[in-house]
């Protein structure tokens, strides 16, 4: 398949699932008010819409949607470039730990933003929680390339994998014994954060967290090129001029960056940085100057559609959108270490 005819055919599927996510709903919005809608949109109440229907799409419905497309494309590219830079297509962000730690991070700053944390919050307001979802995610990251180092050949699956559990199952303690400590409205965010959600996504929250994902958005496409010459090998890269060390460095941070704001805002939000990259490589190829940009088209997709699914499947409840990305990514994940399974056995 070309690289045009993908991206039409995504760009397609893309705009389908933007118009049934701002009809479809507990609240039904018919073509017309969506089109009538979104032709004269505006902040104030239009006279050809029900009031109601104007604040289901302008202050419900339209947030949620950005703020899906936005983490849906950043965790896709963060997975892409994580895959890159370990050459391991089963690195992931939220695989590897690095969504437990960022949830991790939050959820201190939710349960112990009064107490031990009151310092932290006062300095950075209604910036902390994101900060400190980027600060875990970061150490996350450090940590997990820091394993995938010492081990030979650049981090084996295993290796990685176990790492990912253990930092998952240490996050899982420590988030263990603040909900211990936490009262009822705590407890009620850490159901949020365990399984993910957009439900509560408003535009303050959009606000806060859009501008640290677009970094992300922007600085992972511009790792293109460094990223395929690395795929040959960092001493290679190094004869070529490509400093690796620089090259981690930038990509730590912007999957920091992507993973904790996403986290702050949404949850924990699993295997759309493993699924979506593996199936536009299957489909084009391992350029990463086509994977990134175009995994980031999917995986927007994706979770515009994971969280439609989420809406309607259980109306007039919602299931957690975590629930969704989990039920469509773990089967594909024993997929893929399967496959890497028998191709290990076979080259042995």
């Amino acid at each position: 398949m070309t690289t045009r005819l993908f991206t039409v055919l995504i760009g397609v599927l893309l705009a389908l699932a933007l118009m049934t996510a701002l009809a479809f709903g507990p609240v039904p919005v018919s073509l017309r008010e969506l089109g009538i809608w979104t032709l004269h949109w505006s902040p104030m109440s239009l006279p050809d819409l029900p009031r109601h229907i104007d604040i289901v799409l302008g202050d419900i419905r339209l947030p949620r949607v950005l703020m899906g497309l936005m983490i849906g494309a950043s965790l896709a590219m963060a997975g892409a470039a994580i895959q890159g830079l370990f050459r391991n297509p089963l690195a992931d962000p939220g695989l590897i730990g690095v969504s437990s730690g960022a949830a991790l991070a939050a959820l201190a700053v939710i349960v112990l933003g009064n107490t031990v944390l009151a310092g932290f919050m006062a300095t950075f307001g209604f910036l902390a929680l994101p900060f400190a979802a980027f600060v875990g995610a970061l150490l996350v990251t450090w940590i997990i390339y820091s394993i995938a180092r010492l081990t030979p050949g650049g981090g084996q699956v295993t290796t990685l994998i176990l790492a990912g559990v253990a930092i998952t199952a240490f996050s899982g303690a420590v988030s263990g014994l603040l909900t211990y400590m936490a009262d009822d409205a705590a407890l009620r965010s850490f159901t949020f954060w365990s399984m993910g959600s957009l439900a509560s996504v408003t535009w303050r929250d959009l606000a806060i967290a859009a501008p640290w994902m677009s970094v992300s958005l922007i600085g992972f496409p511009l790792l293109a090129g460094p990223l395929n010459v690395m795929l040959m090998g960092e001493s290679v890269a190094s004869h070529l001029g490509i400093d690796p060390n620089r090259i981690r460095r930038r990509v730590f941070v912007l999957t920091a960056l992507a993973v904790g704001a996403g986290v702050s805002v949404a949850g924990m939000i699993g295997f759309v940085g493993l699924v979506v990259p593996h199936l536009v490589r299957l489909a084009l190829g391992p350029d990463h100057r086509a994977l990134i940009p175009l995994s980031g088209l999917v995986g927007a997709a994706l979770l515009v559609w994971a969280d439609i699914l989420a809406r309607l499947l259980v109306t007039p409840a919602e299931l957690p959108i975590g629930i969704i990305t989990a039920l469509l990514g773990g089967p594909f994940f024993l997929y893929l270490l399967m496959r890497q399974t028998t191709e290990g056995i076979q080259h042995d």
